[in-house]
């Protein structure tokens, strides 16, 4: 016991934090009931999208909180225990979880190695895109699920893990997918027909970070962004100047800020280029319980409504 206690206090570097079952904001967890399954997603997007799929089998915790970057995430103690704890364990990929190797050191600690209980990666089907910047060229962007295709994708995934863990309930999880994805498609040609009515030439997003590659693929978009890819190296000036020259040649451009970024970077552009940040966007995270996006369905509508109005209303 004592060193395992000191391995996870080598993993997260910080002390003094009980290993206690708790709620955590946008995920939950019930050790006290044991009928549930336990599970373990690594971001707040994740943890929707299996909660819809798992519905009331299904007790899940959320690694990175609701709001926080998941591309570079600190596990905490009570993440060490919950995770060592689960039933099945729910991930990305595609290069999301991958700094400071935070996820790999996570499972290595907590014992999880796909053999005594399943780790599944979502993102499993995915046709990847691949970042552009010099050196990066071989690295997969992960945001897949900014594409709402992708998204079924996950929910089939999902599905398919806690039919593994839990083959007695296949016919509920079978339902439960089925159900959400058919939202899913709604919404996704609800899209493609919205922006149909934007003429290509005006639709170009400016985000922070260029986590619309998906997006602009699936609904038709040009994408520029300040950085490629959420990093310790994002908003240099050498990465505001380019983005500023960019925007200073379109005509009538439009800014959007993440939910999940320091927007100092975006306002610094907006400052630069005289042009005004319309609105938020979600990318890596849904919004708070309670508040706009809070689910992944509500993100994505929130991000289609508010492109779709910071693109037309001129």
């Amino acid at each position: 016991m004592k060193i395992r206690k000191k391995l996870l206090i080598g993993i997260v570097g910080i002390f003094g934090i009980a290993l206690a079952a708790c709620t955590n904001e946008g995920g939950s967890t019930n050790k006290g009931n044991t009928d549930k399954i336990q599970v373990i997603a690594t971001y707040s997007i994740i943890y929707d999208i299996v909660k819809n799929v798992g519905g009331e089998l299904v007790d899940v915790h959320t690694l990175a909180p609701v709001g926080s970057n998941p591309h570079e995430y600190d596990p905490l103690p009570l993440d060490v225990q919950l995770t060592t704890d689960a039933d099945i364990v729910f991930y990305n990929g595609l290069n999301l979880e991958g700094g400071n190797a935070w996820f790999e050191k996570l499972l290595l600690t907590a014992g999880k190695s796909g053999k005594d209980a399943p780790v599944y990666r979502l993102s499993e089907g995915v046709e990847p895109k691949y970042l552009t910047t010099k050196g990066k060229e071989s690295e997969e962007d992960p945001h897949a699920w900014l594409d709402i295709r992708n998204g079924i994708i996950y929910a089939e995934n999902a599905k398919n893990g806690f039919i593994q863990v839990d083959p007695d309930n296949a016919a509920i999880y079978e339902k439960n997918a089925a159900d959400y994805i058919k939202k899913l498609e709604s919404l996704h040609q609800e899209s493609v027909e919205r922006y149909s009515e934007i003429p290509q030439e005006q639709r170009l997003l400016i985000t922070s970070e260029g986590a619309f590659k998906y997006f602009s693929a699936a609904y038709g978009f040009e994408a520029a962004y300040i950085w490629e890819i959420n990093s310790e190296n994002q908003g240099s000036p050498e990465q505001v100047s380019n983005v500023v020259d960019f925007i200073r040649s379109k005509k009538d451009p439009v800014l959007f800020v993440e939910t999940s970024i320091d927007p100092r970077s975006m306002e610094m552009v907006s400052s630069e280029t005289g042009v005004p940040i319309f609105g938020k966007v979600f990318t890596d995270s849904i919004g708070k319980p309670g508040e706009d996006g809070d689910t992944y369905i509500k993100m994505m509508e929130w991000n289609i409504d508010t492109i779709f109005r910071g693109l037309t209303e001129k």
